[in-house]
């Protein structure tokens, strides 16, 4: 295969982090003995946080393990999880792969119809699940599902009375799995030494943005690889703290959150709910933190909507430290030393005003936050910069257990998602395609011939997404499957477009078309929060999120963002029409991916006779 850019065969240099163990079980072993009562873990209890330490985590592990070794379950069996993130999302999983099972992680807004598919495609022997309405999808999944025999349920409130020889609590699973523990307690131990290096760990099923979802055979070694080194790439250690607020079923959280910061020794805080996030932020204070680019443009949009409620002397003050700000920022982003005067005038600002506002998001501790899964905008990525707080690009792919390629903390280059990771080789192929080897990089589809075939080609990984490699840094310009020839034969990747639209805060989600037509269009998701406070403030009517968004004031709104971006893409990624999804979209949504994207294929599909007014009536 030639390559037009090759990163050079890069093997664990000598300050590249060495895994602990050979997996997450034996971690957990070895961190239970030395670490036993430190605290690894924090949930909220009755509006206390509450920690859990290495022992407590290990001994719950350790009795999972030991449960589903009663009910049959060999190594390589799968065993699934249904449920929010939480510290018992956490023992299922770790039990799981003590138990040497292949852990399969189940979104929690996922329909009864997906989580069948799940089931079903790998063949799951047992599915834990998080309470009530989780275990509804499961009970009318089951009967397509035949090697499905257990279900166990985290939560038994509103279940005193469910008579199902096949469901029990996890408080009666976990006893189950200490009375095995007690008979046999050599052989969790026993278990653990036998896992090896190359075995099946984890299933990771894709988002299904342009298709149904594949699940990504992840191995022990990979995600261990993945977990150390990054920890160490990054500057994570012990005493570190964390919120969890993705779910665990995505790569970033299970693998660059959890694994991550178990190897680090980092305290992983649970959010109590989808909705508490923010608040549960603001209580942490986390020191290091990952997140979609949604997760970070909503604090972008929060402040912007505080500064445009503040009295005119807080918004002077606020231009004038984010000035400085910006000064610093700008001054750091070109490689040259902070004048003095401006460093004085920024620490300034900070103890006047910035880090009130960090401390009013959750991220004044912060050392770094980490981006990742979706594009994310220079706009973005500059304006925390300015508010004193690092965000560093990371390329997370599914396939590779979770980075690719990551910022070196301190040395951000806006474009770029940074750089490849040093356990591991990259490469742009003559079609720009980046394409990836290494430990990190997954055995395959399951049960997927042809699309592994697809992805795994000459030993290497084909991502279908498009970038170069610059000076050592990644820049990504798009997906291979999504470019659009405009007239002229030039092509265009939505994706850049749609990232610089989404900077607005009045714009949740954007979707360009164009494929096979004369010019680009948009679909435009706005933001609920923001769009109906600044209704509220310019004395909008409205009467429902619908009856807004079809507003002419609102489309107006958006008509000066999508000019704004166009200023920017006038050579050919120009947008000629809109129109707004005027519903609000909720997570369990079809029309979303559990991390907030809009399923492009699905989207098409269902607002197809709006798209075709934007290129019937222009």
């Amino acid at each position: 295969m030639n390559f037009s850019t090759l990163v050079p065969d890069a093997k664990p240099a000598a300050d590249t982090a060495k895994p602990t163990d050979a997996s997450l079980p034996a971690l957990l072993l070895q961190r239970a003995a030395s670490h036993g009562d430190r605290a690894i873990m924090r949930k909220k209890h009755r509006g206390i946080w509450k920690q859990i330490t290495w022992a407590e985590l290990a001994t719950h592990a350790r009795h999972v393990g030991m449960a589903l070794a009663t009910l049959g379950i060999v190594p390589g069996d799968r065993v699934a999880v249904l449920a929010e993130t939480s510290p018992d999302w956490t023992y299922a999983d770790l039990g799981i792969l003590g138990a040497r099972g292949v852990s399969v992680g189940i979104y929690p807004t996922s329909s009864p119809e997906q989580v069948a598919h799940i089931l079903r495609d790998s063949g799951a022997a047992v599915l834990f699940v998080e309470n009530e309405e989780q275990l509804d999808k499961a009970l009318e999944a089951r009967a397509s599902c035949p090697a499905l025999r257990r279900i166990v349920v985290f939560d038994m409130t509103g279940l005193r009375d469910l008579d199902d020889p096949t469901c029990e609590s996890l408080a009666a699973f976990l006893a189950r799995g200490a009375a095995h523990d007690a008979a046999d307690p050599a052989a969790w131990e026993a278990g653990i030494a036998a896992i090896a290096g190359d075995d099946l760990a984890l299933l990771v099923y894709t988002a299904g943005t342009a298709g149904p979802p594949l699940g990504a055979m992840l191995t022990h070694e990979s995600i261990v690889a993945q977990a150390a080194n990054g920890a160490a790439l990054f500057g994570q250690r012990e005493g570190d703290e964390r919120l969890a607020a993705l779910p665990m079923a995505h790569v970033a959280e299970r693998v660059l959150g959890l694994y991550q910061s178990l190897a680090a020794g980092t305290i992983t805080n649970y959010a109590e709910a989808a909705d508490t996030v923010l608040e549960n932020l603001r209580e942490v204070q986390p020191t290091v933190q990952i997140g979609v680019p949604r997760f970070w443009e909503r604090f972008h949009a929060r402040i912007g909507l505080a500064i445009a409620d503040a009295t005119w002397l807080q918004r002077l003050a606020y231009r004038w430290a984010m000035g400085l700000g910006q000064l610093r920022a700008e001054a750091r982003l070109a490689g040259r030393p902070v004048s003095p005067l401006v460093a004085a005038g920024f620490r300034i600002g900070e103890w006047l005003v910035l880090r009130s506002i960090r401390r009013q998001i959750g991220i004044d501790r912060l050392r770094f936050g980490i981006v990742g899964a979706a594009p994310t905008s220079a706009d973005l990525i500059r304006w925390y910069l300015a508010l004193g707080v690092d965000l560093l690009e990371a390329y997370a792919v599914t396939e590779c257990a979770g980075l690719a390629a990551a910022t070196p903390p301190g040395h951000i280059r806006l474009g770029a998602v940074g750089k490849p990771v040093p356990y591991g080789e990259m490469a742009a192929t003559q079609a720009d395609e980046i394409v990836i080897r290494g430990v990190h990089v997954f055995q395959g589809y399951w049960q997927q011939q042809a699309a592994t075939e697809r992805a795994l080609r000459d030993n290497w990984l084909h991502t279908g997404d498009i970038g170069v490699i610059d000076d050592g840094y990644l820049r990504l310009t798009g997906r291979m499957s999504e470019l659009i020839v405009v007239p002229g034969g030039a092509s265009i990747a939505p994706s850049a477009i749609e990232t610089a639209l989404k900077v607005s805060p009045y714009i949740a989600e954007a979707m360009v078309i164009g494929a096979e037509r004369h010019f680009l269009t948009c679909l435009v998701l706005v933001d609920p929060e923001t769009i109906e406070k600044w209704a509220q403030d310019h004395a909008v009517p409205f009467t429902s999120f619908a009856s807004l968004a079809q507003t002419d004031a609102v489309r107006a709104l958006i008509e000066a963002e999508v000019a704004r971006v166009n200023a920017r893409f006038a050579d050919g990624g120009a947008i000629r029409s809109f129109r707004l999804i005027d519903r609000r979209l909720e997570p369990d949504d079809p029309e979303l991916t559990p991390t907030m994207k809009l399923r492009r294929r699905y989207v098409q599909e269902k607002y197809a006779s709006l798209i075709e007014t934007m290129y019937s009536q222009s």
